[in-house]
């Protein structure tokens, strides 16, 4: 299921589609997807562990998608003047400036890793 996940990631703007691409160019599709699928992997456990959110996260979808498993999960629905949180995720020009925040921190992560220089470590002795 996490490879289907990454598959996903791969499509999706952000760091992860940055990582898939790179990866991809030297090694393969196939290598590309499982290296991104274990990146996950290790990026929810350090979130589990740390108690942090995603720091790339989209915050209106994130609210969509919770409420969605929130419904599936029996809560009752909320309908009235109030709106819920998951309201921003309809509004096309803030999902629309949400996912240019998202391809600027991915357009971040390729500069950052074309411009990384390896250091060799420090001679013990």
């Amino acid at each position: 299921m996490i490879v289907e996940a990454a598959f996903s990631a791969a499509r999706a703007p952000g760091p992860l589609r940055a990582f898939y691409r790179r990866v991809s160019q030297r090694r393969g599709t196939q290598v590309a997807v499982v290296a991104v699928a274990r990146k996950m992997v290790v990026l929810c456990w350090h979130l589990v562990t740390k108690d942090q959110d995603y720091a790339f996260a989209r915050p209106s979808l994130v609210a969509h998608k919770r409420r969605k498993l929130e419904l599936a999960a029996g809560a009752p629905s909320r309908r009235g003047p109030t709106p819920g949180p998951s309201r921003d995720y309809f509004i096309k020009q803030l999902r629309d400036q949400e996912r240019a925040i998202v391809e600027q921190q991915e357009h971040a992560y390729e500069v950052l890793v074309a411009h990384w220089q390896p250091h060799k470590p420090p001679d013990k002795g």
